[in-house]
């Protein structure tokens, strides 16, 4: 029979170079095929083993165990001088000492005796091991869903924080504070995020909290099934945060969607959410239903720059009044103050400063007259550092005399200087940089009687050629917006630092100052800001999650706060101290307080000139001296 001839295909590799050998020369010699070694043909077998399953996985185990406990226990019972003499009982005791160490019995005798005792052996071995593996993996499960975040949340009356943005570590922090008053509580977030990162970053802004609980789960919001797991039912509120990023809005809507999804229609949880777009504030609204508080979060950042520019200095005590350290606003519903006057309740607390009343509709009445009678269902607005501790004076028992045409006040606090009227002359804003706020800040300065000049930063910051933005001392004030996030702009910060250099740089070199307000997205760039002293650096992410912080304790300070932050009306100002005391006077607070009352404005606390903080609510009785460059704050007409 022919031999059928084998064909190679030729290889596309370059071809070797030949290996020196015995053959003649200029013949390369012939390639010989490497057979596989030792080595490599038992990893072959482990691998074909393993392919097989767990049964000849097992089989094997059993054999490489008895190969080595086998003469290892001959061993054993050869060298031992107590064993017996006969091979038959030494083989026994051998026998023993295998079923001994794999738990196997290890009895002997018949045939079927030995073959039970390993039955019984391998059934108990088989019981043990499948329950030491159903408990680990319940419990390595376990563990996994708690670094998950995945496990439910059962408490009742915790705050619930919807949502991640740059403003939840301060919110949360915030939050924290306010149950910490309580000495009980819990803060709950929920968010499509690592519960591990989210507790990390979480970490950083979080006071000595004591009992209080944080507590992070990750989910979607608009899931649901993710909120059960977080019992928004028993809530005490719930907080929706807009979370960075384009779309922010409609991912607040489906959250509160999927909110009264999961609570139902009649849940009375107090809600409180943020929007970056007042084009979809009413529709979020509706999402929210009845009772539930919607803010815009840009218009109020605009609102608070606004506020800066038309009250100089005004930045760190918006915050101060914002958060919960210190004295806070407080809505008081005590028995008894149907009937009685604010003015007489405002002269009379010593403890705290009546600010406004809120009607039982909800609607705030910031510094009314004295005479303003409060009707059931009223409450008053105070600041104080625990509504729990305000004391109100009690109710007179019969209705005071009218009062005779008050003598010249001959106290320390002496009358209050009259200045004639003057008519306010037009002022000029620079505003450097640009943003989505830009519209609503150009706004409300115009609406406050400030003409805002849109200036080209790029110019004054690089060349500081001729031109408008070139001279900002030819202003009245400087306000420099934060860059836009995103679209190619990953740090908004960015330009208002280096506007602040150089304005900080043309100061000193000029001698002149300018007020300047400056936003910051970020709390961190604060410490890097390169701020003068008439500088007021506004983080406005910070301030809209102190707000939102506050609402969700008290809904009735939603509309206070609106009151208070509007750049006409009854809002927060500053006032010369000299406009109320002779300076070089020693009087205590209270007489101040009194002195602000006669003048149609409510005193909430003052700021020393040699300091930067205000002190908030100080104490009434403790009297110091006022100097000229001393600052009260008030709440009054602008």
């Amino acid at each position: 029979m022919r031999k059928e001839r084998e064909f190679t295909v030729p290889s596309q590799r370059a071809p070797r170079r030949a290996r020196p050998g015995p053959g003649p020369a200029g013949r390369s010699a012939k390639p010989s095929r490497a057979r596989p070694g030792v080595r490599d043909r038992a990893r072959y077998w482990v691998d074909r083993t393993v392919v097989r399953g767990v049964p000849a996985l097992v089989a094997w185990l059993a054999l490489a165990c008895l190969s080595l406990v086998a003469p290892a226990s001959a061993l054993l019972v050869w060298t031992d001088d107590a064993s017996p003499d006969t091979l038959r009982g030494k083989a026994a005791t051998v026998w023993r000492t295998v079923g001994q160490t794999l738990r196997l019995g290890g009895e002997v005798g018949p045939p079927l005796r030995i073959a039970l005792s390993v039955f019984l052996a391998l059934v108990s071995l088989l019981y043990v091991s499948t329950l030491v593996g159903l408990v680990t993996t319940a419990i390595t499960d376990r563990l996994a869903e708690l670094e998950r975040g995945q496990t439910t949340v059962v408490e009742r009356g915790h705050t619930l924080v919807l949502g991640w943005s740059e403003q939840t570590p301060t919110l949360v922090a915030e939050l924290l504070a306010a149950h910490a008053q309580r000495r009980a509580g819990a803060v709950v977030v929920l968010a499509d995020r690592d519960k591990a990162e989210m507790e990390r970053e979480a970490r950083d802004a979080l006071p000595s909290r004591g009992r209080i609980r944080l507590l992070c789960r990750r989910g979607r919001p608009t899931d649901p099934a993710a909120l059960a797991r977080v019992t928004p039912a028993a809530a005490e509120a719930v907080v929706v945060l807009p979370p960075d990023g384009p779309g922010a809005d409609a991912q607040v809507i489906r959250t509160l969607l999927a909110l009264r999804a999961a609570v139902g229609e009649g849940c009375p949880v107090r809600i409180v959410a943020g929007v970056r777009d007042t084009a979809h504030l009413p529709t979020a609204r509706l999402a929210a239903g009845p009772g539930a508080v919607v803010l815009d979060v840009d218009d109020l950042a605009a609102r608070l720059l606004v506020q800066c520019v038309l009250e100089p200095g005004i930045a760190l005590v918006l915050e101060d009044l914002l958060d919960f350290a210190g004295a806070e606003l407080h809505t008081l519903h005590r028995p008894g103050l149907a009937g009685r006057r604010y003015g007489e309740l405002a002269a009379a607390c010593p403890d705290s400063c009546a600010v406004g009343i809120v009607r039982a509709d909800g609607t705030p009445h910031l510094n009314p007259p004295p005479d303003t009678e409060l009707t059931p269902g009223d409450g008053l607005v105070v600041l104080a550092e625990d509504h729990r501790a305000t004391v109100l004076p009690p109710a007179p028992a019969a209705p005071a005399a009218p009062a005779a045409p008050a003598a010249p006040v001959t106290t320390a606090v002496g009358p209050a200087p009259v200045r004639p009227a003057t008519v306010p002359a037009l002022r000029r804003a620079l505003l450097l940089g640009w943003n989505g706020r830009g519209e609503r800040v150009v706004a409300g300065l115009a609406r406050g009687g400030v003409v805002a000049v849109r200036g080209d930063e790029g110019a004054f910051m690089v060349r500081e050629g001729v031109g408008v933005a070139a001279e900002p001392e030819a202003y009245d004030h400087v306000v420099v917006l934060a860059g836009p996030g995103g679209d190619g702009q990953p740090d908004p910060d960015g330009r208002t630092l280096v506007a602040l250099l150089h304005l900080r740089a043309r100061e000193r070199r000029t001698g002149r100052a300018v007020p300047v307000v400056a936003e910051l997205t970020d709390a961190r760039n604060r410490p890097l800001a390169p701020a003068a002293r008439r500088t007021d650096l506004l983080v406005t992410g910070r301030l809209t999650a102190l707000l939102l912080a506050q609402v969700s304790q008290n809904g009735h300070l939603a509309a206070a706060f609106d009151e208070l932050f509007a750049p006409t009306g009854h809002g927060v100002r500053l006032r010369p101290a000299r406009d109320f005391v002779p300076p070089g006077t020693e009087a205590p607070f209270a007489d101040l307080a009194a002195a602000a009352a006669r003048r149609g404005v409510a005193a909430l606390g003052y700021r020393p000139r040699d300091a930067a903080l205000p002190r908030l609510n100080p104490p009434k009785a403790v009297s110091r001296t006022w100097s000229a460059g001393d600052v009260l704050i008030v709440v009054g007409p602008a």
